[in-house]
């Protein structure tokens, strides 16, 4: 019987610039009393990741550009902020009273650059974080780090939240992997009637992370770190461009 199991990791903490997320990360899994068995898979909260990397900025630090005057003025934000989003970026595509669209320099298209204020873990001072600067290379850095600890072949997932064309609210997906496809090639296999699939691909790394995100939450949950274990791919090496439609192919844009 197939079974997929998500454990929340109690005990991260409040995480800081330069921390190590591997200690945590196997102290919250001895918490929760789960011994890491190969396969296991950490889908790993992007805040945390990048507060460890030192991405926070603190926006009084930021002088707008006139570029930035405008794009706040257009879109009613922070004109700092709006500075960030452009330095973050490779393209503003859309602009609207609320929300500003963009095409990340990582290759994403989503609002604001990826910049958030939320769960910052500041008060007072105005801070903003930034996606880390290479996802994968950090997923993968943490996910060897585990490995060599605990002798176990496991994946690591680094998510965050995204809005969706053609619908409402924001769900987890993958932005950085490290031993876990990105995405199924089911094209050439024969569903249950003998029929070739000619386009089916799965998302596999945006789906766990969206799972994962269930336990995560949005707001004060503190829990950043979940265990997914029953995954029903085999793990493998991949990379998160896996997942980024080329522009030709997007509809949208």
């Amino acid at each position: 019987m197939k079974e997929l199991r998500l454990v929340a990791l109690p005990g991260i903490g409040e995480v800081h610039a330069g921390d190590s997320l591997v200690d945590p990360i196997l102290d919250g899994s001895r918490a929760a009393g789960e011994n890491l068995q190969p396969g296991d898979i950490f889908v790993i909260a992007q805040k945390i990741v990048s507060k460890a990397e030192g991405r926070r900025v603190l926006l009084a630090d930021v002088e707008p550009s006139e570029r930035a005057h405008a794009l706040a003025r257009a879109a009613e934000k922070d004109a700092r902020m709006m500075e960030l989003v452009l330095r973050e970026s490779s393209e503003v595509l859309r602009v609207k009273p609320g929300v500003v669209i963009v095409e990340h320099r990582l290759g994403f298209v989503m609002a604001n650059a990826g910049i958030d204020h939320s769960n910052t873990g500041t008060a007072g001072d105005e801070y903003a974080l930034l996606l880390p600067e290479r996802p994968d290379a950090s997923a993968a850095q943490i996910r060897d780090a585990i490995c060599a600890r605990c002798g176990v072949p496991v994946g690591v997932i680094i998510n965050d939240s995204f809005g969706r064309a053609w619908r409402n609210g924001v769900t987890g997906v993958a932005i950085g992997v490290a031993g876990v496809p990105a995405l199924i090639d089911m094209r050439g296999r024969s569903d249950r009637g003998g029929r070739e699939l000619r386009v089916t691909e799965i998302a596999a790394a945006d789906e766990l992370a969206a799972a994962a995100s269930l336990l995560m939450g949005q707001a004060d949950e503190g829990t950043p770190v979940v265990l997914a274990r029953g995954f029903p791919y085999a793990l493998r090496e991949s990379s998160i461009a896996e997942l980024i439609r080329p522009r030709a192919q997007d509809l949208f844009r």
